[in-house]
């Protein structure tokens, strides 16, 4: 069984994050995203996937290689300029012989591969698509569907008093190749609003696989926060690596935590890590491979890159903070702030309310207050 990844976007949603790092490489609960995701496959039966890549491709063929690390056939395939959705695809056609996952590669979900599979063979459908409910769906793409659940109308972001359905385009597809048939080579060409429509108004069987499985799109700051905190909290599958030292306390390898320190779980601790005196660590809460946290440092629902410097009584709430930051005394981020990497800010700082601070930034004392 063969994979799609679409890894082509700028993630502009999720800057400064992604300033340095392809969205799909950003680590989730320490590990890249999209190593997490291919682990997945793998575990599910998928042998062989192929990465559409247009951004900083050169950092995934570092990390995976052929893929043989990672037990799997991995083709990584650059795109000469953004292809779109469908296009991307297109561009990589020559490598599929038969029913094929699609994946949007800024997706979470721990969804049943092989039931949908099952699904698409047993409807003989040539697409089809994931669907999941979600609470408010006029910031999304409704599916409609027959009884049978043979996809009739799509619907992007809907006024109120349109929504026939709660039930939406979840970023996950099983496609026969010949549909790709539809796609013109070598242009910009979406699922969505290209070849979708298309198939539809052809007539070629399109199915919807309703399916109540965890699904979120990390590709936002905030969704990016809360789907840290999901996997702590266990509400979506997930095997954590390193040592289990504690009530919901992982170690990942070596790290040193002062007796004094308080650590409430679930909080991950990276390699090398070194908490001080009078720390509180409070989860849900992730700390990245050779971090430094000072004396009376204190945070809650935070995430943490790597090797970042933390002084005596820095305080980080629900806050994520980049790689090879070094942040001054007493300093604080609360309430959504997202910092790049490679920062230097200096005492008693204040950083709240989602504000955004881009690589390489320097503050100097008491400079900001946000």
């Amino acid at each position: 069984m063969k994979a799609v990844i679409l890894v082509g976007g700028l993630g502009t949603r999720l800057r400064p994050l992604t300033c340095n790092t392809p969205k799909p490489m950003i680590p989730l609960v320490n590990q890249p995203f999209i190593e997490w995701m291919l682990l997945r496959l793998r575990d599910q039966g998928i042998s062989e996937v192929v990465l559409a890549v247009q951004y900083l491709a050169e950092r995934f063929r570092h990390a995976f290689g052929d893929g043989s690390r990672l037990e799997m056939k991995l083709h990584i395939v650059e795109e000469p300029e953004p292809r779109g959705t469908a296009g991307a695809v297109k561009n990589v056609e020559h490598l599929l012989d038969g029913p094929t996952f699609i994946f949007n590669g800024d997706v979470m979900t721990d969804l049943d591969l092989r039931a949908m599979l099952a699904y698409h063979q047993e409807k003989q459908s040539k697409v089809t698509i994931a669907l999941t409910p979600v609470e408010d769906p006029t910031q999304f793409g409704l599916v409609e569907t027959e009884r049978d659940d043979r996809v009739k109308r799509f619907l992007e972001k809907p006024r109120v008093e349109d929504i026939t359905t709660n039930l939406i385009n979840a970023g996950t597809y099983v496609i026969d190749p010949e549909v790709l048939r539809y796609v013109p080579p070598n242009q910009f060409y979406m699922f969505e609003r290209g070849l979708f429509p298309v198939i539809m108004q052809i007539g070629d069987p399109m199915y919807g696989y309703s399916t109540r499985a965890y699904w979120t799109d990390i590709g936002k700051p905030q969704t990016y926060i809360d789907v840290h905190h999901d996997i702590l909290i266990g509400k979506v599958k997930y095997d954590f690596r390193g040592e289990q030292i504690a009530d919901r306390v992982w170690v990942e390898g070596d790290a040193t935590i002062h007796p004094s320190a308080q650590v409430v779980g679930p909080v991950v601790i990276g390699n090398g890590t070194v908490i001080g005196r009078g720390a509180r660590i409070i989860g849900p809460t992730v700390i990245g491979p050779g971090c430094q946290l000072g004396t009376d440092v204190s945070l809650e629902g935070a995430i943490l890159w790597e090797k970042n410097i933390l002084e005596e009584g820095v305080t980080i709430r629900n806050s994520v903070l980049g790689a090879n930051n070094t942040i001054g005394a007493k300093t604080y981020l609360t309430d959504g702030a997202i910092i790049g990497d490679d920062c230097s800010f200096g005492a008693e700082n204040r950083l709240e309310r989602g504000i955004r601070i881009w690589p390489g930034t320097i503050l100097g004392d008491k400079a900001i207050s946000f």
